[in-house]
């Protein structure tokens, strides 16, 4: 199949949404580190990269196994969250670039969009419709909607399923590891747009295209249109 017969019979566009739509992996990340340094521990950076796109169970699960058991993971939680919101209400969640340039040339293909996160889904929808994205998108998934976070496929499949989407006839616009692979082991045709993991040989194997930013994903699908 060419490029151009995959894109003409592409059901659908699914995002990821932290590192992706919002630049807040980084912030996430300077939050982590600063509370962190309350519980003497000077090594989050190490710890919080394998939660990238993870749900909270997981990554609950991935910092007990390096902390211990006795780690008081909800307190540190609440705190690091406690931070991460307050300078998002008093700067706001940045966007990356590209975005809206993506979404409106998406939209004016008719090509149905999704959002399918690990994070929470009321955390979701808040966040889009403050950026004034939410109405973009035609399903919109949260991690706490299902048992298994990413890698599993499972939200690829149940967010393909409320579109009413083959997934292989289907594309994800991701920017980590666990994304990519759940993408992939649903069918769907991973994107990779790095943020802050840098693509592997995996990464490349599993994805139909790994590129800098979303503008060279506009660009990428108004080619093989």
């Amino acid at each position: 199949m060419t490029k151009e017969e995959t894109m003409r019979k592409a059901d659908a566009v699914i995002f990821d949404m932290d590192g992706v739509i919002f630049d807040s992996e980084r912030l996430v990340l300077e939050c982590w580190e600063k509370t962190g340094k309350t519980y003497g521990l000077s090594d989050m950076r190490e710890t919080f990269l394998p939660c990238i796109g993870t749900n909270s169970a997981k990554t609950r699960e991935i910092v007990l196994e390096r902390y211990g058991q006795d780690f008081p993971y909800e307190e540190f939680c609440n705190k690091a969250s406690a931070l991460f919101h307050g300078i998002v209400e008093r700067d706001g969640l940045p966007v990356k670039p590209g975005v809206r340039e993506l979404l409106e040339y998406l939209q004016e293909c008719g090509m149905p969009l999704a959002l399918a996160s690990s994070t929470r889904l009321a955390a979701v929808t808040q966040e889009l419709k403050q950026a004034g994205l939410y109405e973009y998108f035609r399903v919109v998934m949260g991690g706490d909607q299902l048992e298994h976070s990413k890698p599993a496929p499972d939200i690829y499949l149940m967010t393909c399923e409320k579109m009413n989407a083959n997934p292989c006839r289907c594309y994800a616009v991701e920017d980590s590891y666990n994304g990519i692979r759940a993408a992939h082991s649903a069918g769907v045709r991973p994107i990779m747009v790095p943020d802050m993991l840098p693509p592997t040989e995996e990464m490349r194997d599993k994805s139909v295209a790994v590129l800098d930013d979303l503008l060279q994903v506009r660009d990428w699908l108004d080619a093989v249109r």
